[in-house]
């Protein structure tokens, strides 16, 4: 059983930067991939950013060039650099972790692909 932990969100002026953290426990198999997903309001849940255990990434388009998912395997812990930051990215930000054949992890993302989850962390954007 995993258990995931976010934290590090909160309210930012629009252009500003927040970096968020999981915190992960329980056995992680190197076929593990890591995800972030959001959901604003009155929005369905999309996909933000995946990470798996060598190190590839994926990306929502909509992210590209803004976020940066990355990964501390030796600490069980998942982190997402958020920059240049819009008032559409506010939301609720999820933690989400999954075992994959071959430990590799394809677009597009979907939160149906993930096992496990944790309870979110809040991002509000002003402009």
């Amino acid at each position: 059983q995993v258990q995931l932990v976010e934290s590090g969100g909160g309210s930012v002026q629009a252009g500003g930067s927040l970096r968020l953290s999981c915190a992960a426990s329980g056995y992680m198999y190197s076929s593990t991939c890591m995800a972030w997903f959001r959901r604003a309001p009155g929005k369905e849940r999309e996909g933000v950013a995946v990470i798996c255990a060598d190190g590839s990434t994926t990306y929502a388009d909509f992210v590209k060039g803004r976020f940066t998912v990355s990964r501390d395997s030796a600490k069980n812990s998942l982190y997402l650099q958020m920059n240049s930051l819009k008032a559409e990215d506010t939301g609720m930000y999820y933690c989400a972790a999954g075992s994959f054949v071959g430990g590799h992890y394809y677009a597009p993302i979907d939160g149906r692909d993930f096992h496990y989850w944790g309870q979110g962390t809040q991002v509000t954007v002003s402009s």
